[in-house]
């Protein structure tokens, strides 16, 4: 139904009206996201918080009921600009348009929110925030780094509390700007400065609570890479309990307070006190239990002792007994060693090389004076070969053959005859004399049983 046709004359009373117009905000516009400044804060006892938003040329009432309050962190100051989303309405008591407000933050907040989960998710790819690389606190430490603002209240929190839980745990601070734009990089230098020092062995990380702008730098890659890659154990504690930095989650412990961060790095003082006298109870106990039991030991070996003198006796007899077969077995290792000396003496004596030159110089002199004899021999027996082989060689030679007597025939091929078999009757020979030869003519031919048959002719 249109409620503001001419045609309708339809009359509302003001409740049907403001319903009206409630029915058609929630309805047409639902959620809105609205930007404007803080004009008025104002926190109820309910826990509600009643605000406006304005610009230059609206202003617009707004609720943020207890539960997103408790949401929200921190609240925002009179006059700073921020975006809200919610849902319009009407309020019925009071006949105006008011904002219910479900979020808020900073402008800006949401780059901000998206930068954070960008640099959330390349860290977490790295391994930073990976639970493995969590350390564990040491039990009592025997000095305590903090890194933060000397101005800041959470400062003050965290020494009231070390000096409440355990005073003796001494407290270096190396101090730094908790935000602004060069708090990331003096805040990763004074982290690194406690860790030259060399005295702590844990460290806290804290601010106080505010908006996403004032923790920002805790956010910072630069000083989540310090606080991942620091050698020593770090608490994290930035803000308030909903508030959620990366170095919280670089961190090896995150704490949701400044407070909670000093009582979960020293160990309350009574708790300590109380532990060691029960440890000092257990140790008494204990000890009184081990005296007991080496007592009756001690009992037990005492009557199995027997008369020290008996002992002493058999031990001397034991003692002199061994002292002879000692004495004893030396005797015979050193008559042994006498006759292995005397063995290798003789030994080396035989292989000495004095020795062996002296044998070999008799023999020398001994060849010396044989050798003479030995060649004139020699020679005498290679003088009477020679005189035979001599005298066989001039029984063999043909000319002396020959001077005995003797003459060579050959045929006229000069092929020399031995017996009248290859010859003829008038074949013509040749008659080799030791002095000379003569040429003739066979004229006849007898053999070996007729030789006295032979007529000699003169040569006419």
């Amino acid at each position: 139904m249109d409620l503001f046709a001419p045609s309708q004359q339809q009359v509302f009373s003001v409740s049907e009206l403001v319903g009206r117009a409630r029915t058609l905000l929630e309805d047409n516009l639902g959620m809105v996201h609205v930007s404007g400044e803080i004009g008025s804060w104002s926190l109820a006892a309910s826990g509600h918080v009643y605000f406006t938003l304005k610009d230059d040329q609206a202003l617009l009432q707004a609720v943020m009921f207890r539960s997103a309050v408790a949401r929200l962190g921190h609240h925002p100051q009179e006059g700073q600009s921020v975006e809200c989303r919610g849902r319009l309405t009407v309020y019925p008591g009071r006949g105006r348009m008011q904002l219910v407000a479900e979020w808020l933050a900073p402008t800006g907040a949401g780059e901000l929110a998206r930068r954070f989960a960008l640099l959330k998710q390349k860290l977490a790819a790295e391994g930073l925030f990976d639970t493995a690389r969590k350390r564990p606190l040491p039990v009592l430490p025997r000095c305590l780094g903090l890194v933060t603002s000397p101005d800041a209240a959470a400062l003050h929190d965290v020494l009231t509390v070390l000096r409440r839980r355990c005073p003796l745990v001494p407290v270096l601070l190396s101090p730094a700007p908790v935000q602004g734009e060069d708090a990331a990089r003096r805040l990763t230098r004074a982290l690194e400065l406690l860790v030259r020092q060399g005295e702590c062995d844990v460290i806290i990380v804290t601010r106080g609570g505010g908006s996403a702008e004032d923790l920002w730098a805790f956010n910072e890659e630069v000083l989540v890479r310090a606080v991942a890659a620091c050698p020593l154990p770090v608490v994290s504690a930035v803000g308030h309990e909903v508030d959620l930095v990366l170095t919280d989650l670089a961190a090896d412990v995150r704490a949701p307070t400044p407070s909670a961060a000093a009582e979960l790095v020293v160990p309350e003082a009574s708790q300590l006190r109380a532990r060691l006298e029960q440890l000092a109870r257990q140790l008494q106990r204990h000890s009184l239990y081990r005296l007991a039991r080496e007592r009756t030991r001690a009992g037990r070996l005492a009557a199995r002792l027997r008369d020290p003198r008996l002992l002493l006796a058999g031990y001397r007899l034991r003692l002199d007994d061994s002292w002879r077969r000692a004495e004893r077995a030396l005797g015979e290792r050193l008559e042994e060693g006498r006759r292995r000396l005397f063995s290798l003496r003789l030994r080396l004596h035989q292989a000495s090389p004095l020795h062996r030159l002296e044998r070999r110089r008799q023999l020398l002199l001994r060849l010396g004076g044989a050798l003479p004899r030995q060649l004139l021999a020699g020679l005498e027996q290679r003088r009477r070969q020679l005189e035979a082989g001599r005298r066989l060689l001039l029984g063999l030679d043909p000319r002396a053959i020959l001077a005995r007597g003797f003459a060579q025939v050959t045929d006229g091929d000069g092929r020399v005859v031995r017996s009248p078999a290859g010859l003829r009757p008038g074949d013509s020979i040749a008659v080799r004399l030791s002095r000379g030869g003569l040429d003739g003519r066979v004229e006849r031919l007898w053999d070996e049983a007729s030789p006295d048959k032979v007529v000699r002719r003169r040569g006419k």
